[in-house]
């Protein structure tokens, strides 16, 4: 509730009416049914069009970095690439292969040559599965799992190293690093099973996600940045461990402005905490002010630190949305 404590919202009494008008709540942070086989049904989540996609999405990907990745992924490790870098004294016991006998005609000097090895990028995707993310039609969650999968898929066909993750105030579900476009029906099954539940807190569990891979890489993080405690400490984390974050912010439409009048009774979906209030037009507005300003702060701070991000709506298609990340070079540096 402390992005709603910022409106003024004032407390109304608790009766038979209130109690009647919160069952009329719709969208936003409201607590209502659950939705129906639109967004509670995973069985179609990863279907057959779902996939014809991915392999369009692939093809994108593949055009998009053509000339670009094969710099960005070069390490700065030296090993038994092809690509020259440097050269070194010889010592004893080095390969005679890779002496530079043209610098040993000139100098008179033993150099080794050394060559340029690239390396697997490691990508990890990491998907909010905190309460307020199953909110939305659709629900936000759902999407998420669309982006996370598609996004999976992209770096697989570029036989990158990828590990899916999912987050609430802690981290939970797995898939270890993988490689091979195959593997991603691994996603899908982890994704799948996967239910919009528990609090967020975004620092804790990206504080144990540092601690827990060692190797470093592109982390895409997916989430609606709902956490009581602000979400800079959560992505300070990711940069402070030397992973490159990418924030993807799925964002509802219907939460800046939601289809609510008269006496309503709000309730945080992750805490409980309930709050009846009155809506009107002005309410309204300082909502989606509000909304807006906190947006603002979101995209400030990661402009200011350098991180990539992206605003992705549920009402636009999660493949167009991939392409829009991948076109504006938003996953090539």
């Amino acid at each position: 509730m402390a992005f709603l404590d910022k409106l003024g919202l004032r407390r109304r009494p608790t009766g038979g009416e209130r109690d009647r008008a919160s069952e009329r709540a719709k969208g936003g942070w409201l607590r209502r049914r659950e939705p129906t086989s639109r967004g509670s049904d995973d069985a179609e989540l990863f279907d057959e069009a779902f996939q014809r996609k991915l392999e369009y999405l692939a093809i994108v990907a593949r055009r998009v970095y053509a000339g670009r990745m094969r710099a960005e992924r070069r390490s700065k490790k030296t090993g038994a690439g092809i690509e020259f870098a440097d050269h070194r004294e010889y010592v004893p016991g080095d390969d005679f292969r890779y002496l530079d006998w043209n610098v040993y005609q000139r100098t008179g000097r033993l150099l080794v040559r050394l060559f340029e090895e690239e390396e697997d990028l490691a990508v990890y995707v990491l998907v909010d599965a905190s309460s307020s993310m199953g909110m939305g039609d659709p629900p936000k969650l759902r999407y998420a799992k669309q982006l996370a999968a598609g996004l999976a898929y992209v770096a697989l066909a570029g036989l990158d190293r990828v590990s899916v993750l999912t987050l609430r105030d802690q981290m939970h579900d797995r898939l270890p690093p993988t490689r091979g476009k195959n593997r991603v029906f691994r996603v899908f099954e982890l994704l799948r099973g996967v239910r919009a539940e528990g609090q967020t807190d975004l620092a804790s569990a990206l504080r144990a996600f540092a601690a827990q891979n060692k190797r470093r890489g592109i982390a895409l993080l997916i989430s609606d940045l709902y956490d009581p405690k602000g979400f800079e400490d959560g992505i300070n984390q990711l940069r402070f461990a030397k992973f490159e974050p990418y924030v993807l912010h799925v964002v509802d439409p219907r939460e800046a402005r939601p289809e609510l009048h008269g006496d309503v009774r709000i309730v945080d979906r992750e805490t409980g905490e309930a709050r009846d209030v009155t809506v009107t037009p002005r309410l309204l507005a300082k909502l989606e002010a509000a909304h807006r300003d906190y947006r603002h702060r979101i995209e400030s701070f990661c402009g200011e630190k350098q991180v990539p991000y992206h605003a992705l709506s549920t009402d636009v298609p999660f493949d167009e949305a991939i392409l829009g990340v991948l076109r504006s070079g938003g996953l090539v540096r």
